[in-house]
């Protein structure tokens, strides 16, 4: 029985001593982020002071000058989307105007060839009086009326309404000019 007694007093003590020293810590905590450090970048001196480069004369006339259709002797205001084929249409008619001989086709628009091929994204749409688009690369095409293909979208007729396109365009042919204008 004395042995029984003195092994409850060892595991007793033990479990005392075990209590004690775990009051005595500190509670765990979560670790604490490591400090990061400031950097700071700078530019080396000659990019800060080098004068900002003056726009080229063509970048100049890019900015201020406009792409401008005359249907046969009538100019029209265009909104033109902002892409490649675009840009490569103003290229066209960068040094002279560009004529282009149009052709009633289907009763709803006028095409014509542009006598080169122009970089295109052809996506299936459903046209309305007044949009301009790219048909196979080669022709432009202004409706008058709807039509749904896959074209590349040049640009829209935003002065005139479709009756007036249709007394504009649904006469018979016409010619189309793009020109810059400052």
């Amino acid at each position: 029985m004395k042995k029984r007694k003195t092994a409850a007093g060892i595991l007793a003590g033990t479990l005392l001593a075990l209590l004690l020293c775990a009051c005595g810590a500190e509670p765990e905590s979560e670790p604490a982020e490591p400090p990061v450090p400031e950097v700071t970048v700078t530019a080396p001196a000659e990019e800060l002071e080098a004068p900002a480069e003056e726009p080229t004369e063509i970048e100049e006339s890019k900015e201020t000058a406009m792409l401008k259709l005359k249907i046969d002797q009538t100019e029209v205001l265009v909104n033109w989307e902002d892409n490649e084929s675009v840009e490569a249409l103003g290229e066209l008619c960068r040094t002279e105007p560009l004529t282009v001989a149009m052709s009633m086709y289907g009763g709803f628009e006028q095409v014509g060839p542009l006598g080169s091929s122009l970089p295109r994204s052809d996506r299936q749409t459903t046209t309305n009086a007044g949009d301009i688009v790219l048909y196979s690369g080669n022709q432009i095409v202004v409706f008058y009326g709807s039509n749904s293909w896959a074209y590349t979208r040049l640009g829209h007729i935003t002065d005139r309404s479709a009756e007036d396109l249709a007394a504009l365009l649904g006469q018979g042919d016409v010619t189309l000019t793009l020109y810059w204008e400052d």
